[in-house]
């Protein structure tokens, strides 16, 4: 399946994504896009005028019925992109739950929830908003009035299935938000419970910054024939980060941290990337036996706990955060000095997402990647992406 070649971007191949005209009938206009009066006056209040990439190249297709695979980073609009096809799916005369929005974190439910409620102002629609660290109990008496739309993260809501709180046999629209996300936090399984759990004639939309092979075996599983629409550029690292790798052999790699971290400011913040949760709990407690500030962050932490650490850490205790790619998105602390890729990122995009958590907002930063034995593959293609602005280093522990 030749996943890439029908791949669309915003300057190449535009005309791939199938333009289609609304199936709403109505004079309104978003830009040169139909829709109905009541979105175009909320859009009217929303203080929206024109539509972005994103959204002028997916709302015609998802109006149209089609499935639709959105590559694009946070902050390009995706939310109205989908919202607005979402709304005017739902029929709200009846007393059902007909469109379903998954997401990674309790943040982004309120804030998906927030916008999806703005966009249906002018009409009778109801949306609830499901997620951890809510009471339960208050959620269940709230959704007796059925609310036409749920947006939440997969273990809350999958804790409402298992009590049949809600029902998902009448949905007609599925959405998956920041896919690649979820997938770091560990939500793949819950992922597929719910959307096996829904109609198989729904239609399903997935956006993500990335689309790495799990999230391709997603798409293959759950979308019929999906246009594919991708806005912007491929990432690239900021040219405020200065890249570093040093090759070390796997039982040297702490050895080699300590040594970094020794040379580093008691000042200076560093974020250190491991590949799984367990991982990043044993390095944390090896720094911290060897007196370092260090904490760590992770999916399988409580959402209040991982709250709690990013406060202190943006407050400056602790001054070493250890992370699994949960914290490649989302985190904007413009005074981490360092980011270490203690085990090698799986693609290039994961290495661009990690590094970016430095060099933010003008100021400079330092990337250092470690690489072992089995990551040469990986350096390649790093090599062959940044050249010479990648740096070879090396440790002291390996000088004569």
């Amino acid at each position: 399946m030749q996943l890439q070649k029908r791949m669309t971007t915003t300057k190449k191949n535009r005309s791939r994504v199938r333009q289609v005209k609304s199936s709403v009938k109505t004079g309104s206009l978003f830009g040169k896009i139909e829709i109905s009066e009541s979105i175009s006056r909320a859009l009217d209040e929303m203080g929206y005028n024109d539509p972005t990439e994103i959204q002028s190249l997916s709302i015609p297709v998802l109006s149209k019925g089609h499935d639709v695979v959105g590559k694009a980073q946070t902050g390009t609009g995706k939310t109205t992109a989908f919202g607005i096809p979402l709304v005017e799916s739902i029929d709200p005369s009846k007393n059902l739950t007909q469109g379903i929005i998954l997401v990674p974190t309790r943040e982004l439910a309120n804030q998906v929830s927030i916008e999806i409620q703005r966009l249906s102002t002018f009409l009778p629609i109801r949306t609830m908003a499901l997620y951890g660290g809510q009471s339960i109990n208050k959620q269940i008496t709230d959704l007796r009035n059925t609310p036409h739309i749920i947006v939440g993260t997969p273990g809350r809501i999958l804790d409402h299935i298992r009590r049949s709180t809600i029902k998902l046999n009448n949905i007609r629209f599925a959405i998956l938000d920041e896919a690649d996300q979820m997938l770091d936090i560990g939500f793949a399984d819950d992922m597929i419970k719910i959307i096996g759990l829904t109609p198989r004639s729904r239609q399903t939309a997935l956006f993500s910054a990335t689309i790495p092979k799990t999230i391709k075996r997603l798409i293959s599983r759950f979308l019929r024939d999906p246009s594919w629409i991708q806005v912007g550029e491929e990432i690239e690292a900021s040219n405020t980060i200065k890249q570093m790798y040093y090759e070390v052999a796997d039982q040297d790699k702490f050895k080699g941290l300590n040594e970094l971290l020794s040379q580093s400011s008691k000042q200076n913040k560093s974020l250190i990337f491991c590949r799984t949760q367990i991982g990043v709990d044993r390095l944390t407690k090896r720094l911290r036996d060897s007196q370092f500030d260090a904490q760590s962050i992770h999916g399988g932490m409580s959402q209040s706990l991982r709250e709690k650490v990013i406060r202190g850490y943006r407050a400056g205790t602790p001054k070493i955060l250890v992370a699994t790619n949960l914290a490649a998105r989302g985190l904007d602390i413009p005074q981490i000095s360092y980011v270490i890729n203690y085990n090698m990122p799986g693609n290039i995009e994961e290495y661009v997402h990690r590094i970016g958590r430095t060099g933010r907002i003008g100021n400079l930063g330092t990337a250092i990647t470690f690489v072992g034995e089995d990551d040469f593959n990986m350096m390649e293609l790093l090599a062959k992406k940044f050249g010479t602005n990648l740096e070879k280093g090396r440790l002291n522990l390996y000088k004569a």
